[in-house]
């Protein structure tokens, strides 16, 4: 095993010097009259000096805006307000560097298998025509057009489309079934929904027709489907309502001229939902303003994306890194597309894309690039990746063994950055910064403009100690509100109620004295064992390590009377056994290598780990379920990747309670 904080990567003296950061940073100090010596001054000064960053930032990056009378009315959470008075569009800034013939978007799919590309110009005249036809539609400022579509141009163009006219957006990836699309855009009530036929997952074909035509059911302020025949370019489209295809609905606006409606700083721009992993998800209203300067300014200065830079993220319409990668458009970043399995037909798929298209940002899930080291895959031996300046991962935390896999077996000039934020502000909290080190499992900083801190219990703050993630000043992209929240009372309750007017995000989070940060996974499912706490992301690196085990749970539940009982659920690699051997070995590895307290009770080998459709293991839910809680209060397997996973989880449940 790596030591956590080894140092890894230092970038050189050219890419500092160019570097968008250092230029920014210049900037400040010739315009502002500042010292500004280094990222972690910049920060600070970013945090502290909160309304004249933002105005500065405002400035340096040009927004097309009409002239703010405030940065910031409070900077009072909830309730602060940004830029007040002014009016923009996001999707005339995504369209402001469009470059003629140049590439704008490259896609592929299992279902379109050849790389294809949408330029600048076509993608104007796509989003102008969408536009014109959602106009026909009768859709204008602040009705709801959703989405049932997946990660190919088509959803771009309507997203662009959507908010051009100051109408609010809302996507679903279509391997969500009927109930778990319900109990997100029967909230917001629909005008419009878009959709595909089906789509091509694993080598497999999922016609989606008749779940399509549940939701014209279920969703009865829908007053017109578009369908986009993907699967079958002749899907028959006579088993739904009145459909339009959407060829159809493009014609309709054919010829007409981008137009761009200007709306406030804090109108509507999209609903993104919660996991609702235990019940109804939470709809999560961001505005076009917030989320226009939070991506222009992560994009530029943390990813260091310039004009051309062909962007890569590997996610679902249903993931907020989908609309986290749309905002690359803000910096007239080349967005390519991907729709399929990762692993399909071998791990290797996404890392011919980076070959094939050239790909100089690339995101992926920190689950992914740990398969693909357990799997002992060496992309960097048989494809052509030098052109990769980063690699972004998100989702879970990447293990100090994760860095070292990527700098050996991937490209050992590549800027890592490990980051992690949250659907509930669509942006990042802490993450990368091209020109800092990188150290194995170490996040590199905290984001500009994001005030976060470790706090402990009572509200004081760590360093280099572990504790509850805090946002102790607001954000332009923090919510605006929840739909349907009217009294605010969930919004508050969700991020106020621990530390009233601090947004506790509920994760573990170290912040070392070099500024760095480690996380530790969720403070909700934390390991309190006898007093001493510890993350689960802390045991899965431990356990994990070990070649026989490919990927883990842990719960620690309280069974009355003081008790507790900490099941490890494990899956095992190809071919092993969990027999006495093995088991003795984890248990001597968990307390060797983390804590004597922390070795499992009971070591259990399952079929597999419950995760979200993000991808993150479901450990809360599956407490419930060892606690004894029914299962529909417990879990929703609509908002599980792998449900039929949960069978063993009840199983032990009844066991454990009878």
């Amino acid at each position: 095993m790596i030591e956590e904080g080894t140092l890894l990567w230092e970038p050189g003296n050219q890419r500092i010097e160019n570097a968008n950061i250092t230029r920014f940073r210049r900037w400040l100090e010739e315009t502002r009259d500042l010292d500004l010596p280094d990222y972690h001054a910049l920060w600070r000064w970013s945090t502290e000096h909160l309304e004249d960053f933002w105005a500065a930032a405002w400035e340096y990056f040009e927004f097309k805006a009409t002239p703010y009378q405030q940065v910031l009315t409070t900077r009072e959470m909830p309730g602060a307000q940004w830029f007040t008075g002014s009016q923009l569009n996001w999707a005339e800034h995504a369209l402001r560097h469009a470059d003629g013939d140049k590439p704008a978007l490259l896609h592929c799919s299992e279902v379109r298998e050849e790389l294809g590309t949408v330029t600048w110009s076509e993608l104007q005249e796509q989003v102008a025509a969408a536009t014109e036809a959602l106009r026909q539609l009768g859709v204008g400022r602040g009705d709801r057009v959703v989405a049932y579509m997946p990660n190919i141009p088509e959803t771009i163009v309507a997203a662009l489309a959507t908010a051009s006219l100051g109408a609010i957006w809302s996507s679903c990836s279509p391997d969500f079934g009927t109930p778990s699309v319900v109990d997100r855009f029967s909230q917001i009530e629909p005008k419009v929904l878009l959709a595909v036929d089906g789509y091509r997952y694993n080598g497999k074909a999922f016609d989606r027709m008749e779940v399509v035509r549940h939701l014209q059911d279920k969703l009865p302020t829908v007053e017109h489907t578009v369908l986009l025949p993907y699967l079958d370019g002749h899907a028959d489209a006579g088993r739904l309502r009145r459909p339009e295809t959407w060829d159809a609905f493009l014609g309709r606006g054919q010829g007409a001229a981008l137009h761009f409606e200007p709306v406030p700083f804090d109108h509507p721009l999209w609903v993104l939902y919660s996991s609702g992993t235990t019940g109804m998800p939470k709809a999560i209203v961001h505005g076009h303003g917030g989320i226009t300067v939070q991506h222009t300014l992560a994009g530029h200065l943390h990813s260091d994306v310039a004009a051309g830079d062909r962007c890569f993220w590997f996610t679902t319409t249903g993931w907020m890194m989908w609309n986290a990668l749309t905002g690359m458009l803000l910096n007239g970043g080349t967005l390519v597309l991907y729709d399929g399995n990762p692993g399909y037909p071998d791990m290797d798929r996404l890392w011919r894309l980076c070959e094939e298209a050239r790909i100089n940002q690339m995101g992926i899930s920190a689950a992914f690039l740990t398969s693909c080291m357990k799997a002992g895959r060496t992309p960097g031996k048989h494809y052509d990746l030098g052109h990769i300046k980063g690699i972004g991962a998100t989702g879970s935390p990447l293990p100090p063994e994760g860095f070292q896999w990527v700098y050996e077996q991937v490209n050992p000039d590549v800027h890592l950055a490990s980051s992690s934020g949250g659907t509930d502000v669509c942006a990042g909290f802490v993450g990368g910064v091209p020109t800092l080190p990188v150290h194995a499992g170490e996040i590199q900083a905290r984001l500009l403009g994001a005030s976060v801190e470790a706090w402990d219990d009572h509200g004081n703050p760590l360093v280099d100690e572990v504790g509850e993630m805090v946002i102790t000043r607001p954000m332009p992209s923090m919510p605006l509100f929840f739909w349907g929240d009217d009294d605010g009372s969930r919004y508050r309750e969700s991020y106020f109620d621990m530390f009233p007017g601090v947004w506790r995000h509920g994760d573990f989070i170290k912040i070392t004295s070099r500024g760095s940060c480690i996380i530790y996974g969720r403070s909700d499912s934390t390991l309190n064992r006898y007093g001493v706490r510890m993350g689960t992301a802390e045991l899965y690196r431990v356990v994990e390590d070990l070649d026989a085990i490919q990927d883990s749970l842990v719960v620690n539940v309280e069974r009355g009377g003081g008790q507790l009982y900490m099941p490890l659920f494990v899956v095992l690699s190809e071919g092993t056994e969990l027999d006495e051997t093995l088991d003795k070995e984890i248990r001597n590895k968990v307390r060797r290598d983390l804590s004597p307290r922390h070795v499992p009770d009971a070591i259990i080998a399952v079929d597999g780990i419950p995760r979200t459709l993000s991808g993150k293991k479901m450990e809360v839910p599956v407490k419930k379920l060892l606690l004894g809680y029914p299962e529909e209060k417990a879990v929703s397997r609509d908002a599980c990747a792998n449900p039929d996973t949960l069978d063993d989880y009840i199983r032990f449940g009844k066991e454990l309670t009878e």
